[in-house]
C-alpha cells in the first residue's frame, strides 16, 4: 500500500468521524429535549402531590415509556405497596439512579473516543503525506519548490482536520455531558422528594 492511499484513508476516516459525531450529538440532543419535557411533567406531578400532602408526596405520574417516567413510576409503586424497609427503598433508588444515568449517558463514549483519536489520526495522515512528498522528491528529483509546498500543505491538512474534529467532538461532549448531569440531578431530587 502506498503512503498516498493511507494518507487519503486517514482523511476519509476523519470525515467519517465528523459524520458520526454529528449523528451522536443530534440523537442525544433530541433525546435530552424529550427527557426535559418528561422531567417537567414529573416535577409538576410532584409539586401537586406535595401541595396535597407534604408528609407523604406520592404523585400520580403521567403515562410515559421514557426511562424517567418508568423509573419514577416503579419507585412510587413500591412505596405505595407499603411495608417496604427503608434499606430496600434506598437500594431501589440507587438502582434506578444507575439505570437513568446509564440511559442518559449512552453513546457519549463514542464522542470521547473520537475526541481522543482524531488528533492522532490527523498526525498520522500528516506523517504519511510528508513521507509521500519526500518519496516523490527522491524518485523524480523535483526541483519545483511549489510542488514541495503543495505536498506538505496537503499533508498538514490532515492535522487540521484532526484537530478540528477533536474540538467539535469536545464541545459536543461537554455540552451533552452537562445536560445529562442536569437531568440526572433532577431525577435524584425527584427520588428524594417522593421518599417517605
Amino acid at each position: 500500500m502506498s503512503q498516498d492511499f493511507l494518507h487519503a484513508a486517514t482523511i476519509n476516516l476523519l470525515y467519517a468521524s465528523v459524520a458520526i459525531l454529528t449523528f451522536v450529538i443530534l440523537e442525544r440532543l433530541v433525546y435530552y429535549v424529550h427527557l426535559a419535557r418528561r422531567r417537567g411533567r414529573i416535577a409538576k406531578s410532584i409539586a401537586t402531590a406535595v401541595a396535597v400532602d407534604a408528609t407523604s408526596p406520592l404523585p400520580e405520574l403521567p403515562a410515559g415509556r421514557d426511562v424517567l417516567t418508568r423509573s419514577m413510576q416503579e419507585y412510587v409503586d413500591v412505596q405505595r405497596k407499603g411495608k417496604v424497609s427503608r434499606s430496600r427503598i434506598e437500594d431501589l433508588s440507587s438502582a434506578l439512579f444507575l439505570r437513568v444515568d446509564g440511559s442518559i449517558n449512552r453513546g457519549l463514549w463514542i464522542l470521547d473516543t473520537i475526541v481522543t483519536a482524531a488528533p492522532l489520526l490527523g498526525l498520522l495522515g500528516t506523517i504519511l503525506g510528508i513521507m509521500d512528498t519526500f518519496q516523490a522528491l527522491s524518485a523524480g528529483g523535483v526541483s519545483d519548490p511549489g510542488a514541495v509546498s503543495r505536498g506538505i500543505g496537503s499533508a498538514l491538512f490532515a492535522t487540521a482536520i484532526g484537530i478540528g474534529t477533536a474540538l467539535y467532538g469536545l464541545l459536543g461532549h461537554n455540552v451533552l455531558h452537562r445536560l445529562g448531569e442536569c437531568i440526572t440531578e433532577d431525577f435524584k431530587s425527584f427520588l428524594l422528594e417522593t421518599t417517605h
